[in-house]
């Protein structure tokens, strides 16, 4: 029993390193220094809040552009990664030497020359002196430095593999080779410039990230942790396997607001995976399905681990849209993790905790399901054709009468909360027999909801930018944090205002150092992933890469995405979500699109984008450098290479939806209705189910060898029908190119002809490449061609482009001066594809049939 329920002394110490050097800074000194380190910190938060405020523009000072805020987030961030982050194992936790004070002083200064140098700077564009490459050499080692001290040796190697690359390209053999840039244009690019360390990805830090980051620390501080962990428990631990299936859905929800699959772990498998030990789950099958469940938290919206607003940048469309995509494939992952802990249960014969709940008919809980679901609808509809009606009423009043009537819900919310016992937070190492019960559970936290309708209203509706909406939900969230006590307790009839006020400051300042701790790494990895985009840009590695992948891949499709996902995985081992996602979107997504347009695979650059993420994050999981499944395994006190091995296998249903995606776009809701995106909600999550079932070898019962194989079969047809379909009937009829001006004006306007052409690359060797093109409006052939900006020269059967209009949507395309169109293929009327989901399901409920009767069998069979 007391090695159930207690780690070793040591196992505590490591799980705690380990917590706080991938996050916050393993060091906490005490006296002045420990007082510098968290006001800096909550400085750092501050500032970040007034530059995503509208009060530098209202009062006309404080106004940093996107480079000088770079500049400071890079100096706070590196100079907190000196003073928070010890040299080595051996060094002290409980003070800072004096060589990382030094050490934090100059890198913070390096950081911040961007800005306080920017006037001179602009004025030399191009042209650095003796001092900006000084400064620059220094700032490149100490961010190499502070890297390996807050995030590990991995992202320093790799950043450092790449600053070698750009120095000695003309020394490198074979097409590795290039014409090498010097030390002067090389910090030039990298420092000096927003190409490199300064550029994209650590201005989406600035902008975005840590606004969402400290929305999270905040919204942890004020006890929503907790709460969303006592309401998945309250809600599913007593069903069969009952405490895995609420770490999944706990893990999910504080996936939301979580940049960290390392901390997502460990917060919640504290108290998740002693639990699960308890009803049955050995320690790495425990340790897995909490790796599993946290490491899918990074590719849930709207946060995904702050992938998704390098997406807006990245992708070039909106934050909306990438929830979007996003979306559906998130939602059946973990619906199908759920379903995957059942099936385990099932084959385990587990159980679940005892409930709190008194018993309920099933009619009556189904009626209180319906009713909330009912409930929430309507008040989303009013609160969106509300407020829709109160704008053009109330004009510039309208956010301050929403404000109002937000603080009246809110109050209302806690005085509802107020009729109940609050929240206890439990430790980790007391046995739990018995679950909270739901209903007191729920409705004492449901004002943490509040600002996360803010944050989704101000994104979703208003369509503020991201950093403008967390800023709204943040302060939000600052309100609660200061007032919940106070007000609470007066409605509880024990008010000690002084008291409670001072606690609620006192949960704010931790906050903000909390915000400002966490965001360390995440600053350094986007500055020092910037060096990587940066020598890709300086250097061309890309098209190496593409290169490489092409000579292995012989031109195939599949295998070219297989060796894609497996560069992805390695190039992820040992990163953080943020940086992990901006290497492999910078080197691998183009490889993706450049042979796949070659090799006729044409798809949105938003799937390409979270084909490269989801394996990219799959390191997390996979041996031998998982280091969740490592955290995990210091929370279960598992083999951290079984529990890899273990939470792969349960990811698989993980790996396999970039691939379904890629050919079946509906998956990421591209160019579908509303009614089509719930058909495809329904049937993928059926589909996903079903490939759980045929990979956990169990269903009703458990498989046969050719039943896996079947469930295997259903499942891709239910995924991607267009397979099966396009070997019935072909979707394209070949047309001759010379023909193509007819073939343009015989097709419907919305339609598109699918073309391959034949061209020169930049270095003006002959490249083949597929493209899409959208049929233009337009009464006849020769008018949509008008309308395209194009003009063809036909000759002996052959179609030449002979001109190409500037600005015009022939050349966005791609089209140019002296290509030859070698191909053209129209679509044709056919049988829909969702027609083979018909067969498929028959198929399954043939298994479904044989199953039950086997099962029916086997209970009989004892009972005789």
């Amino acid at each position: 029993m007391t090695e159930d329920n207690k780690r070793t002394a040591g196992q505590e110490v490591d799980l705690e390193d380990m917590v706080a050097s991938s996050d916050s800074g393993a060091r906490k000194p005490a006296g002045t220094p420990g007082k510098l380190l968290v006001s800096i910190a909550a400085a750092w938060s501050l500032f970040q809040l007034w530059i995503a405020s509208p009060l530098p523009f209202m009062l006309g000072f404080g106004v940093f552009n996107a480079t000088e805020s770079r500049s400071i987030h890079l100096a706070f961030a590196l100079f907190l990664a000196y003073m928070a982050y010890p040299a080595l194992k051996r060094s002290p936790r409980d003070r800072i030497p004096i060589q990382d004070w030094v050490l934090a002083t100059v890198a913070a200064l390096c950081g911040a020359y961007m800005f306080m140098f920017y006037e001179q700077l602009a004025q030399r564009p191009g042209a650095p002196i003796l001092q900006d490459v000084i400064i620059g050499v220094a700032g490149i080692l100490l961010l190499l430095e502070a890297t390996r001290r807050a995030l590990g040796p991995p992202l320093a190697i790799i950043a450092s593999v790449f600053i070698f690359y750009s120095l000695a390209g003309p020394w490198m053999p074979g097409i590795l080779s290039h014409r090498g840039v010097s030390l002067f244009g090389l910090v030039n690019h990298q420092w000096l410039t927003t190409q490199g360390v300064f550029g994209i990805a650590l201005g989406v830090s600035t902008s975005f990230v840590f606004l969402f980051v400290l929305f999270g620390a905040l919204l942890d501080k004020a006890g929503a942790g907790n709460y969303f962990i006592k309401v998945a428990f309250s809600l599913l631990g007593h069903y069969k396997g009952g405490p895995a299936k609420a770490a999944v859905v706990a893990s999910g929800m504080t996936g939301l607001i979580s940049g960290s699959s390392i901390a997502n772990v460990v917060t919640t498998g504290t108290f998740t995976v002693p639990m699960m030990k308890r009803v049955g789950f050995s320690a790495e099958k425990a340790g897995a399905v909490e790796v599993s469940s946290s490491v899918n938290g990074q590719i849930m919206p709207p946060v995904m681990g702050a992938a998704a607003f390098l997406m807006v940048e990245y992708v070039g469309i909106s934050y909306v849209e990438v929830i979007q995509h996003a979306f559906l494939p998130a939602l059946i992952s973990y619906i199908a993790l759920v379903y995957i802990v059942h099936l385990e249960a099932l084959k385990a014969g587990l159980q679940g905790l005892e409930s709190s709940n008194p018993p309920k008919p099933l009619v009556r809980k189904a009626i209180g399901f319906l009713a909330g679901l009912l409930l929430m609808m309507i008040t989303a509809l009013v609160v969106y054709y509300g407020l829709g009606w109160l704008k053009p009423v109330l004009g510039d009043a309208t956010p301050w009468v929403v404000a109002v009537g937000l603080a009246v819900i809110y109050v209302g919310l806690l005085k509802v909360a107020s009729n109940y016992p609050e929240l206890e937070l439990d430790d980790p190492d007391t046995p739990i027999y018995k679950l909270p019960q739901t209903r007191p559970t729920v409705m004492v936290g449901l004002q943490f909801i509040l600002p996360v309708i803010v944050l989704i209203w101000c994104l979703m509706v208003e369509r503020l930018s991201p950093g403008l909406s967390a800023f709204w939900a943040t302060v939000f969230m600052v309100f609660i944090i200061l007032t919940q006590r106070p007000i609470t307790a007066i409605f509880r009839g024990r008010s000690e205002m002084a008291t409670d006020l001072r606690e609620g400051a006192l949960d704010l300042w931790n906050g903000l150092v909390a915000g400002a701790r966490n965001m360390i790494g995440i600053g350094i990895a986007t500055a020092t992933a910037g060096i990587i985009v940066g020598a890709v840009s300086q250097t061309g590695v890309g098209l190496v890469l593409a290169d490489v992948v092409e000579i292995l891949s012989m031109g195939n499709l599949m295998l070219i995405l297989i060796f894609t996902a497996l560069l992805s995985l390695i190039l992820g081992m040992g990163l953080p979500t943020t940086a992990n996602y901006i290497v492999v979107s910078a080197l691998l997504a183009p490889v993706i699109v450049q042979l796949g347009e070659q090799n006729g695979l044409l798809v949105p650059l938003i799937a390409v984008h979270l084909f490269v993420f989801y394996f990219g994050i799959m390191a997390d999981v996979t041996p031998p450098v998982g280091l969740a499944s490592f955290a995990a395994a210091a929370v279960s006190g598992g083999d951290p290479i079984r529990t890899g091995f273990q939470a792969f296998y349960y990811s698989l249903r993980t790996a396999a939806l970039p691939f379904l995606f890629i050919f079946n776009t509906d998956l990421l809701l591209i160019d579908v209705s509303p009614l089509q995106g719930v058909v495809i909600f329904v049937v993928s999550t059926i589909a996903m189910l079903i490939f759980a079932a045929a990979t956990q070898g169990f269903m009703i019962a458990r498989n046969r060898w050719y039943e896996s194989v079947v469930l295997l079969l259903v499942a891709f047809t239910l995924f991607r029908p267009g397979f099966w379909m396009d070997r019935i009937h072909d979707p394209y009829q070949e047309i001759p190119p010379a023909q193509f001006v007819e073939a343009l004006g015989s097709v419907d306007e919305e339609s598109t002809l699918r073309l391959q052409i034949l061209g020169e690359d930049d270095f003006g060797d002959p490249l083949t490449a597929y493209m899409q093109l959208p049929v233009p409006e337009g009464e006849s052939g020769a008018e949509r061609l008008d309308n395209l900006g194009l003009m063809l020269l036909i000759e002996d059967d052959k179609a030449i482009v002979d001109m190409v209009a500037y600005g015009s949507q022939a050349s966005d395309l791609g089209f140019d001066f002296d290509q030859e169109i070698i191909e053209v293929l129209a679509p044709v009327d056919r049988w829909t594809k969702e027609l083979m989901w018909i067969p498929a399901f028959l198929v399954f409920g043939l298994i479904v049939v044989m199953q039950r009767r086997r099962r029916d069998r086997s209970v009989a069979v004892p009972s005789a």
